[in-house]
């Protein structure tokens, strides 16, 4: 089984400011790992080098056994899908031809199908946007923008064979509840067709519920990566996010629960005269 994304002693510098140092990670077809840390933590510059934006100082990161920028980019955007934290789009498009730009990749030689058409519109009602192929873009709230996306991301690795490979930059940030967890658990799903899935989140609730393994950065380095239990502790988040956290045992899930603040110190006893 060909690893997905590897990431091999990766280290990136801007002027005397180290970005990141010494980033080692592994991810496997099937598997969702989750990227988390405080803001300038280097959550951001790793995210770019991965969807290719940076180059790569030192180190090296490899897509699918290969390094990334080599082979066909054509090949590459059939098999992986980058979706940013925001993505700036000013035109009055319908949300279903938002949806069919994540189909392009597939349409070298050969004009729009039909079968393109039924998967956007399939990946719309996957994020709960049936009815909306229609609808103005720009007239969406935030939230429907960024499940239009999802959607649009989801056409593009839309395929039943070969490795697949999906990168999203906080995709629940302008979602509510419900449909933080309905994006996370079309993600789930995605990896149990077997696609490997990287996302950066920082809801460590929700990190801990539904990845598979996650990466703590911490100073631009990496303190920690392995499965919830095992690294989403109260010293590593702590000292992740240079603020007290406590982890207890989730009253029914099997993953840790995460409180944030310090623990309130006991009341003293009151006094009573005698």
């Amino acid at each position: 089984m060909t690893v997905a994304l590897e990431v091999r002693d990766l280290h990136c510098r801007l002027g005397e400011t180290q970005l990141l140092s010494g980033i080692h990670l592994t991810l496997n077809p099937g598997e969702l790992t989750v990227v988390i840390g405080r803001n300038g933590a280097g959550k951001s510059t790793l995210f770019k080098h991965l969807a290719g934006e940076l180059p790569c100082q030192r180190g090296e990161i490899r897509v699918f056994g290969a390094p990334i920028g080599n082979g066909s980019k054509a090949e590459l955007a059939r098999r992986r899908a980058v979706l940013p934290q925001t993505t700036n789009l000013q035109f009055a498009y319908e949300a279903l031809e938002v949806v069919m730009l994540g189909r392009l990749p597939h349409q070298q030689n050969r004009p729009e199908s039909r079968e393109d058409v039924r998967i956007a519109r399939a990946c719309l009602e996957r994020v709960g946007l049936e009815g909306y192929e229609g609808r103005n873009y720009l007239t969406l709230s935030g939230g429907e923008q960024q499940r239009v996306h999802l959607a649009r991301a989801l056409a593009q690795i839309h395929e039943n064979t070969g490795s697949r490979l999906i990168l999203l930059d906080e995709p629940t940030s302008s979602l509510d509840v419900a449909h933080q967890h309905k994006t996370l658990r079309i993600v789930k799903e995605l990896t149990r067709e077997g696609v490997a899935a990287l996302l950066i989140l920082h809801d460590l609730n929700l990190v801990a519920q539904y990845a598979d393994k996650v990466l703590v950065l911490a100073e631009r380095q990496a303190i920690a990566c392995g499965s919830p239990h095992e690294v989403m502790t109260s010293d590593i988040l702590s000292r992740a996010f240079g603020f007290p956290m406590t982890t207890v045992p989730h009253p029914w899930l099997d993953c840790p629960m995460i409180v944030s603040g310090a623990r309130p110190r006991e009341a003293p006893l009151e006094q009573h005269p005698s």
